[in-house]
């Protein structure tokens, strides 16, 4: 168990005055059992109304209103402590008929897994398809778990990360055809590789312990922490077991979810309107940070 306060700042100018609309704000996990929140506190400039629901997935969402004004800079500031119990990265509990692909989920379960197995973005030429089946050969052979992690690893080692802070995540096929993209491009990718062999796969966004590095002067200016993303497979007798193919990392020991979604626009952390003049200028500035009791340990790898 590990202790942590994550600190997340985004802020947002703009070049001439805009109107803001409602903004939709994921940055609260919810309590479980390998989360337990201990303190929370959102802080908003311009002063906003806000309210908190749960979404059709029950991500903790709290929507920010304005009172219309005219503004020049947008400031989020969301600060959580929390006892983090992450799952390690062990060959987890299965049951015997899921151990070995393919599989069907049982009838109980299919209905509600059904829109999480089907494919959500266009294959050219079963690229993706292709793509997928290749890690069915390796070690392990089509074992289920065994399967996945190959293809967790395959694309930490094979493809070139990049930062990109253009909104939107690329098709899979794109990444593929790219041979890069973002940690948010890497899940995505991996979701749709999982579903092609007819596993249920789900979108994360949420935050990165990095336990090498432990204090702030690690970190230079201009490589601020970003929230990260990554993904999930629903596996009979498991439930969901976390893969990070952006880090290789399979367990959430390092892991801290916020939000879940069958498609990375359902799991955006901040996600907002706002008027004003065709084509004004936006600045953004986004800086993630993790405290544990020894120091800071800045988030990586978004």
């Amino acid at each position: 168990m590990r202790k942590l306060e994550i600190v997340h700042r985004t802020q947002y100018s703009y070049a001439e005055p805009v109107t803001l609309g409602d903004y939709r704000l994921m940055f609260r996990p919810r309590d479980s059992h390998d989360i337990r929140l201990l303190a929370t506190n959102l802080t908003i400039e311009p002063v906003a109304q806000v309210r908190w629901i749960y979404d059709a997935f029950g991500n903790s969402i709290a929507i920010a209103s304005f009172a219309g004004d005219a503004v020049s800079a947008l400031q989020f500031v969301s600060t959580m402590q929390l006892e983090h119990y992450g799952v390690p990265p062990d060959v987890p509990t299965i049951e015997d008929y899921a151990r070995k692909l393919p599989f069907s989920y049982l009838a109980e379960e299919a209905p509600d897994l059904a829109r999480y197995v089907e494919r959500h973005y266009p294959d050219p030429n079963a690229a993706v398809s292709a793509w997928a089946r290749q890690f069915l050969d390796g070690e392990g052979g089509d074992e289920t778990f065994m399967v996945l992690s190959r293809m967790c690893k395959g694309i930490q080692e094979n493809l070139n990360y990049a930062m990109r802070f253009e909104p939107g995540t690329q098709a899979p096929a794109t990444t593929l055809e790219t041979g890069g993209g973002t940690c948010r491009d890497y899940a995505l990718l991996m979701m749709e590789g999982a579903r092609a062999l007819g596993l249920a796969a789900r979108f994360i966004t949420g935050y990165l312990y990095d336990p090498a590095v432990d204090n702030a002067d690690a970190r230079t200016p201009d490589q601020p922490g970003q929230p990260h993303a990554w993904m999930e497979v629903y596996l009979p007798g498991a439930g969901w077991v976390e893969f990070d193919p952006t880090n290789g990392i399979i367990g959430s020991e390092r892991l801290i979810r916020v939000a879940v979604g069958r498609d990375p626009e359902q799991a955006m952390p901040i996600k907002g309107t706002f008027t004003g003049a065709a084509g004004v200028g936006i600045t953004a500035h986004v800086d993630v940070q993790v405290h544990t009791m020894q120091g800071l340990v800045p988030a990586s790898a978004a």
